[in-house]
C-alpha cells in the first residue's frame, strides 16, 4: 500500500502505533549502517534510501528524474517490508544472506521481483537486523553502483539505461561509468621491442674478420 506522504516524518505519523514502533526500530538500524552519502526520502510511496543525483547523475535507468534507490522500508496492508535492492541480481550476496539468516533460526520471507528483494515481516521479532546490517556493510555504495552497471550491461544497456552500441563495453571507474571503453588509436600503440637474437650454444668458435688479400700493382703499358 503506497503512501501519499511528502516526508518521512509524515509517513511515520500516518502508521498505526504497533507498525510505527516496528518500522521506527528497523529504520534506525538501517540508518546506522548506511553510507553517509545515501539519502533518506519518500519515493514510490515508501521510505527510500537513494543515491543522490550529484553522485549518480543517471538516476534510475527507467526514470532518470528519480535518484537510484539502494534500499527501502514500508508498511503494507498485510505486512511490513524491507526492500533489499542491494541483493537484487547479486547471487553471491543472496546466497550469503540466506545462509546467514538461516543461522539465526528465523524464517526468511523473501521474494524477488518488482522493486527487488523484498524481506517481509509481520512483527519486529521476525527480522534479523544484524544480518540486514551486515548485508549493507558488505555492499557499500561503490560496490552497489558496480553491480548496477553490470546488471544493466547484461541486459545490453549502459549506465543511463540506453541500449549499448554494438561492441561497446562499460567500466566501473567512477569517471567512466557512463562511457564505453575505447581502444587507443593505432598510431598511439607502442611497438613491441624486437627480441635480440639468441647465440647458438653449439658454436664455440670465435668469429674473426678476414682482410681481403692485396692485389699486386701492374705496370702500365706504354
Amino acid at each position: 500500500m503506497k503512501s501519499n506522504a511528502d516526508t518521512v516524518a509524515q509517513y511515520m505519523a500516518s502508521l498505526p502505533e504497533d507498525r510505527r514502533k516496528a518500522v521506527a526500530v528497523a529504520r534506525r538500524s538501517i540508518l546506522d549502517h548506511l553510507d553517509k552519502e545515501i539519502e533518506e526520502r519518500m519515493q514510490y510511496g515508501v521510505i527510500a534510501y537513494c543515491v543522490p543525483h550529484h553522485l549518480w547523475p543517471h538516476g534510475h535507468h527507467t526514470r532518470p528524474e528519480l535518484p537510484l534507490m539502494y534500499m527501502g522500508l514500508s508498511s503494507q496492508k498485510n505486512d511490513m517490508v524491507v526492500y533489499m535492492l542491494c541483493l537484487f541480481e547479486n547471487e553471491p550476496m543472496r546466497d550469503w544472506f540466506s545462509d546467514a539468516w538461516k543461522a539465526t533460526g528465523k524464517k526468511l520471507h523473501i521474494e524477488v521481483g518488482g522493486m527487488g528483494c523484498c524481506v517481509r515481516f509481520k512483527k519486529l521479532e521476525d527480522l534479523s537486523l544484524d544480518v540486514i546490517g551486515e548485508a549493507i556493510r558488505r555492499v557499500p555504495l561503490r560496490a552497489y553502483l558496480e553491480n548496477h552497471v553490470a546488471m544493466l550491461a547484461r541486459r545490453g544497456k549502459g549506465p543511463d539505461g540506453k541500449p549499448l552500441k554494438r561492441g561497446a563495453t562499460v567500466t566501473t571507474k567512477e569517471k567512466e561509468l557512463s562511457r564505453p571503453t575505447r581502444k587507443p588509436p593505432q598510431h598511439l600503440k607502442t611497438a613491441k621491442p624486437r627480441a635480440k637474437p639468441k647465440p647458438n650454444p653449439k658454436s664455440n668458435a670465435k668469429q674473426t674478420t678476414r682482410t681481403p688479400p692485396k692485389r699486386k700493382a701492374t705496370a702500365k703499358r706504354g
